[in-house]
């Protein structure tokens, strides 16, 4: 039996607040596609991956499935790869990406 199948306001607040990331990774989304400019839209990716790794463990804590958080984990490790590659992208052409 789950924490969700028992009930209560913890899985409740859980999911709630993993809706709530999940809007703003919308703004974070228009916020990528629009830009203005490629900084700003590095930053939105990153925060939507942040939010995405955030948003999962807050899933597997209403579930009670702590084997999803390794799924969590591999996600901010791509993440931040992401980031250094981005990072190295960016001095190899002088400090501009």
């Amino acid at each position: 039996m789950t924490a969700l199948e028992v009930g209560g306001t913890i899985p409740t607040t859980l999911l709630a607040t993993a809706v709530a990331l999940l809007l703003l990774a919308l703004l974070f989304a228009y916020r990528a596609a629009v830009g203005p400019t490629t900084p700003d839209r590095v930053v939105a990716v990153n925060a939507i991956g942040t939010t995405t790794v955030v948003v999962i463990a807050l899933v597997a804590g209403a579930f009670d499935q702590p084997g999803v958080l390794d799924v969590a984990l591999v996600y901010a490790m791509l993440n931040f790869l992401l980031s250094l590659g981005v990072a190295k992208f960016a001095a190899e052409r002088g400090g501009s990406v």
